[in-house]
């Protein structure tokens, strides 16, 4: 059965998320529920980017945010 969860979706389930620098010279982000653990390692180039989406995100949530 596919997951039917999407950006909107809420759910219970709790987790944390680390960033930081890997020995390797990448930047991990690490995801860790009570089910799951995920590691995510990108350049320092790719994490730039997602640093920039997340800002424009927060941007544009403030901005549909109710008032």
């Amino acid at each position: 059965m596919a997951d039917k969860t999407d950006i909107n979706t809420q759910t219970d389930e709790a987790g944390e998320i680390q960033i930081g620098p890997t020995d390797q010279g990448m930047v991990r982000l690490f995801v860790r529920t009570e089910r799951h653990s995920l590691p995510m390692d990108f350049t320092p180039d790719e994490a730039r980017e997602i640093a920039a989406e997340i800002e424009q995100a927060a941007a544009l949530a403030e901005q549909n945010a109710p008032h």
